[in-house]
């Protein structure tokens, strides 16, 4: 009889230690290494002619498109590409009380009408999740409701003649197999659990809905094997101080990524915003030195968002560099080039930088914004009003060319923007563009330099930052 092994294996990464350490030494985790015990099998080797051939096609055969089940939930229907697919898997993750179980619950009730819904709660009560229905005032909709954290339960329950349509698991960290020892929440446990409600899922055509929990990092619990196994991955993103919520895809096997929806969280649950632009915009004035409006894109839509910056003096050594909603190592790299190419002095300056609204930006394009809001707020000099601003910023102080000017430009003219600040190498001069905005060219980092320029304040720039 095969012998009983234990493994240790750390809960962040999923890598697989033969004893146990203080440190991971795969991701560099402490306090994360976990024992399992593994049943070992006999091995088995690969016999000659045990297989089936198989049955290759052409590549450019007849397919047809997956069907989709259209939730109701515009923001959610766009992200997963049109709807859910039978069959499919989707995991979605977000930080403790941002939304998640409350969107799922009102794209369920939304599916009712139309499609056979049931959702399964390991971490609340039948009466917990009923109170939330209540409150979102969604209680007579036809979903059926359940706890539990078997995995044996809910497959007995899906490989029937009269299984759901949907199905939620919330979450998938509470779940357990019961032929493992391991405890619920552990990386073997949450990989056979989700391996197993897959496997159904796929085979009797059931669209399942994962919620996962999120590390502190912000990434989904467990090894990454679970967002390989899934269709979709959808990020919760936010603030607790903001109302707005933004849903991310981060993977989608059968539609775009990288698509955003927007929801506004009120007493009725989340609600959709249409036009977020509009939104992030609201509360936005004109001629405040360190603001600047980006027009950026978030999949196929163009969103606008206020990029505010602080430059202030340092009370210590070492000036702070805080950002919130854009990447770090960029807004290092943009200082850097106005301090050695722009002869902009920030060096003895703290640099506070926000992305109004709780929106997270990651596209290049927002350098020439972020630069622009930086040096206004230096120079005590407002950005042009009513002037949206975009563009990659290289090392040599060039301005790049970004993709998806059009779009930009047309939503910038649609909220009654009537300039934009972008690349040179999009439109050469200026002039009027598609949408009716003027186009002000900025080829190097020095013309925006030169644009936000206080003449009576040359304290703060060196003599190289108008020498081209």
């Amino acid at each position: 009889m095969a012998k009983s092994t234990s493994t240790f294996v750390c809960q962040d990464c999923g890598s697989v230690h033969p004893k146990w350490a203080g440190k991971c030494e795969a991701c560099g985790a402490w306090n994360t290494l976990v024992e399992e015990i593994v049943e070992a099998a006999a091995p088995k080797g690969m016999k000659p002619g045990g297989g089936r051939r198989l049955a290759f096609v052409e590549l450019d055969g007849e397919t047809t498109d997956a069907p989709r089940r259209v939730t109701g939930i515009g923001e959610f229907d766009r992200v997963l590409g049109g709807g859910l697919v039978p069959g499919s898997a989707t995991l979605i993750g977000g930080d403790p009380g941002i939304g998640k179980s409350t969107v799922l619950l009102q794209v369920v009730a939304g599916l009712a009408g139309r499609s056979k819904c049931a959702y399964v709660s390991g971490e609340e009560s039948v009466d917990q999740v009923r109170m939330r229905a209540r409150r979102l005032g969604i209680a007579s909709a036809s979903v059926g409701l359940a706890a539990a954290t078997s995995v044996r339960d809910i497959v007995a329950s899906l490989d029937t003649t009269d299984r759901p349509d949907i199905i939620v698991i919330d979450s998938i960290q509470t779940m357990y197999v019961d032929a493992l020892d391991s405890a619920p929440g552990t990386v073997t446990q949450v990989r056979a659990s989700a391996q197993e409600l897959i496997r159904v899922a796929k085979k009797r055509g059931v669209a399942v809905l994962l919620v996962g929990h999120v590390t502190k990092e912000g990434a989904i619990a467990g090894p990454r094997v679970l967002e390989h196994m899934v269709d979709t991955v959808l990020y919760f993103e936010g603030e607790r101080g903001h109302q707005f919520r933004i849903l991310r895809g981060v993977k989608n096997r059968f539609g775009p990524t990288d698509e955003i929806g927007v929801f506004e969280m009120t007493e009725r649950g989340l609600v959709e915003v249409g036009n977020p632009s509009a939104l992030f915009l609201s509360d936005r004035q004109d001629d405040v030195s360190g603001a600047c409006v980006f027009a950026g894109m978030e999949g196929t839509r163009p969103v606008l968002v206020e990029i505010q910056a602080l430059v202030a003096p340092s009370p210590f050594g070492t000036p702070r560099r805080a950002v919130v909603g854009w990447d770090s190592n960029r807004l290092a790299m943009v200082t850097a080039v106005l301090e050695a190419r722009c002869g902009v002095s920030l060096a003895g300056n703290d640099v506070f930088l926000n992305v109004a609204g709780g929106l997270r930006v990651s596209e290049p394009a927002a350098d020439l914004a972020v630069a622009a809001a930086l040096i206004s707020s230096l120079t005590g000099v407002p950005v042009p009003k009513a002037s949206v601003v975009f563009g990659e910023i290289g090392l040599a102080a060039e301005v790049r060319a970004v993709t998806h000017a059009e779009p930009r430009l047309k939503e910038a003219a649609k909220l009654g923007f009537s300039k934009a600040l972008l690349p040179a190498a999009r439109r050469k001069g200026g002039g009027p563009s598609a949408g009716g905005l003027e186009l002000v060219a900025i080829s190097r980092l020095h013309d925006l330099v030169e644009l936000l320029h206080d003449p009576g304040d040359d304290a703060q720039f060196g003599r190289r930052a108008f020498s081209g």
